[in-house]
């Protein structure tokens, strides 16, 4: 069987094969938890550009990725890193001067909108947004809507309930299925074949997968087949959904991987205030992004005492008296 072979590479090669300038991509994670950031970084030291973004509710990979000027389109729920950034600073400086073009929903609609999309149906019922201006005001225009075959052409519809009145709604949203080119995640555990294994929280990173044309799954363990086998039922993603498997450990920091290690509060704070000026901006993913070779060069550069104090306790799956915030 085809999707039975052996999918491992490196993340640089994972990159190059499926990104495109102007791809529809989806990032995988929540705020501060397993974002896949050495597939980021490496999307941007690769110089892709003009793509279009789906993520449910993203943070320090969406906004570095924005800063590096690869972004022009997002539909998201949020987007922000905590403490340090309520709302991503580089996506908010983005949309105040008009660089990056936005099309907002609710949590849940992203949510029905990828699980449309990894069913192979065109749409979602919902009554998510009703009463609310994410329904009446729309972030992409009908023309613009045009200009790409990819970007469906309406971001929402209520129509009648079919049903009449039952189940107490006479109106109902309908959100449109979103359908990648690429998707990008960080898991905890992964074999050769691509069976994917998340501990803690999949957020919506299973129906992400599931919606994409290609998937490229980034993780901190590489193991045999056999030990996802013992726990089957543990395993959220089968092989066939996946493309690509690259062992990268620690490719989710600075963000926390549950049982790994948790997010660097000391990092992202350094990168909040870099972030609110475009000349420190610049010279923060100068040293952090451009200046290294690749992901193993990045945490050197991190070195290896603060990548220690953040490991996660086998016990509770987070970093003890770890300042947060």
């Amino acid at each position: 069987m085809k999707d039975r072979q052996d999918k491992t590479m490196s993340i640089e090669t994972a990159v190059q094969t499926f990104m495109r300038n102007g791809r529809h991509i989806s990032i995988g994670g929540f705020t501060l938890n397993r974002n896949p950031m050495a597939a980021v970084y490496e999307i941007i030291r690769q110089g892709f550009k003009h793509l279009h973004v789906y993520a449910h509710s993203n943070g320090a990979g969406l906004d570095e990725l924005i800063g590096a000027g690869c972004v022009d389109r997002l539909e998201i729920a949020y987007a922000g890193t905590g403490k340090t950034a309520p709302t991503c600073i580089r996506f908010r400086r983005a949309v105040e001067t008009g660089t990056l073009k936005v099309e907002d929903y609710s949590n849940f609609m992203m949510s029905l909108r990828f699980s449309a999309g990894a069913m192979g149906v065109p749409f979602m019922p919902t009554l998510s947004g009703m009463g609310s201006d994410i329904v009446e005001k729309w972030g992409f225009s009908r023309s613009f809507r045009r200009s790409d075959p990819k970007i469906v052409n309406e971001k929402l519809r209520i129509i009648d309930n079919p049903f009449g009145d039952w189940g107490d709604a006479r109106k109902v949203v309908l959100v449109p299925a979103i359908r990648p080119d690429v998707t990008f995640l960080h898991v905890q555990k992964a074999d050769a074949m691509g069976t994917c294994r998340i501990e803690g929280l999949s957020f919506a990173d299973v129906e992400q997968a599931k919606a994409s044309r290609h998937v490229v799954v980034s993780c901190e363990e590489l193991v045999e087949s056999d030990v996802l086998r013992r726990e089957p039922e543990q395993n959220q993603l089968p092989f066939l959904h996946v493309s690509a498997v690259c062992h990268v450990p620690f490719g989710g920091y600075p963000t926390a991987v549950y049982r790994y290690y948790d997010y660097d509060s000391d990092y992202l704070r350094a990168y909040a205030d870099a972030a609110k000026k475009d000349a420190l901006f610049k010279e923060f993913q100068n040293r952090h992004v451009y200046g290294v070779a690749d992901h193993r060069a990045f945490l050197d550069l991190i070195g290896t005492d603060r990548l220690d104090a953040i490991r996660a306790d086998k016990r509770t799956g987070y970093a003890h008296n770890m300042k947060r915030g």
